[in-house]
């Protein structure tokens, strides 16, 4: 892939942060090293127990290589399990800065067991760290944590709060209850108290529920668009549940859920904050208020409407310092950072979503 010029190419480097790269186990013994003997010996007797059926394969309708570039596939692994790869593919193609790691699978999110999700939870943060970040300097870890065994996810933010490695903390977006219920409380203060920013990536069956809120999807196209209700749930439920008031420290990244659904989200909060304030009365400003002042939103995926203009009237409303890079690499809807924006924007513009907001949102210099 040849990166294609650009406005920017040619006169000033941009400092780019990717905050949505997914690493892979090689297979499902790559946490054994990470983790006790007795779960070790427990995983190969009894196997995982996440909350579907098919426990042996992706949870229907996901797609044969868990939509990943075929391109990205090493000899000795699932496509995304070679960090040779992405520095080749990415890191270097592009010239990325730096690179946020989000691992979706086996990590412990998805685990009825709570001892053992939190086995391997520490696990896959280990991993994180021996196997990307020690051998790459540009990469960063996130906290995997077992969302529904609160205690082990406070313990684990606590457990890597201090180590600059890890820049955010890594819930279920399907977990059994909404995120903002009460028994999560725990974790928000947690990563709050870190300033850990909380990353919230459509992925999971935690709950063992449909993907929508009609039932099981026929097809992986209808499934792939469930990331944006998705989203819409998890942003209502953090505020209109209180979580952003209790917590006013706590910042929220939704990554690869979209955005240009926000402004119709918070207008229509907003709408109904007269008509159902008393029944909650612990907001104490309007729904948009809080999404625009704890909540950050990822590229991938954009829109692209024939008008470029009308993205970034979006982009306006939510403010152009809230918008991360995101490439989702190895996946097939992979977005190359000097192709995001079809239609002209500033250059201070440009230089904040692919790095400067990042970079004031996480701390990095």
């Amino acid at each position: 892939m040849n990166r294609p010029l650009v406005e920017t190419e040619g006169t000033t480097r941009l400092r780019i942060v990717d905050c949505d790269i997914h690493p892979t186990q090689k297979s499902p013994a790559a946490l054994f090293p990470y983790m006790e003997k007795r779960w070790v010996e427990h995983l190969q007797t009894f196997g995982s127990h996440i909350r579907q059926a098919l426990v042996g394969q992706l949870s229907y309708p996901r797609m044969t290589a868990n939509g990943m570039r075929m391109d990205a596939r090493p000899t000795d692994g699932p496509p995304g399990s070679s960090l040779e790869m992405l520095r080749e593919q990415h890191l270097d193609l592009l010239d990325i800065e730096v690179g946020h790691l989000i691992a979706l699978g086996r990590g412990g999110m998805e685990e009825r067991n709570p001892d053992l999700s939190a086995a391997m939870a520490r696990a896959v943060n280990d991993w994180q760290i021996a196997e990307w970040v020690e051998p790459e300097p540009r990469l960063r870890a996130g906290i995997v944590v077992p969302q529904d065994n609160p205690e082990a996810a406070v313990a684990e933010i606590e457990r890597r709060a201090g180590d600059r490695r890890f820049v955010q903390v890594i819930m279920s977006t399907r977990p059994n209850e909404t995120l903002g219920a009460r028994k999560y409380w725990p974790i928000y203060a947690a990563a709050a108290e870190a300033g850990l920013p909380l990353c919230l990536h459509p992925a999971g069956y935690s709950s063992g529920k449909p993907s929508t809120g009609t039932g099981w999807p026929s097809f992986y196209f209808q499934e792939h668009y469930t990331f944006v209700p998705g989203s819409e749930a998890l942003v209502t439920s953090l505020i209109i549940e209180g979580v952003v008031e209790a917590f006013p420290k706590l910042k929220v990244a939704i990554i690869e859920g979209g955005f240009s659904w926000a402004p119709a989200l918070g207008w229509r909060m907003d709408k109904h904050f007269d008509t159902f304030h008393k029944e909650v009365p612990h907001l104490k400003r309007k729904p948009s208020d809080y999404m625009k002042e704890h909540f950050w939103w990822a590229t991938q995926p954009m829109e692209e409407p024939k008008n470029g203009r009308h993205i970034a009237d979006v982009i306006d409303w939510i403010g152009w310092d809230r918008i991360l890079y995101s490439s989702d690499y190895p996946h097939w809807d992979y977005d190359d950072a000097y192709r995001i924006f079809r239609f002209p924007v500033e250059p201070h513009q440009r230089e904040s979503v692919l790095g400067g907001n990042a970079r004031k949102l996480y701390g990095y210099a």
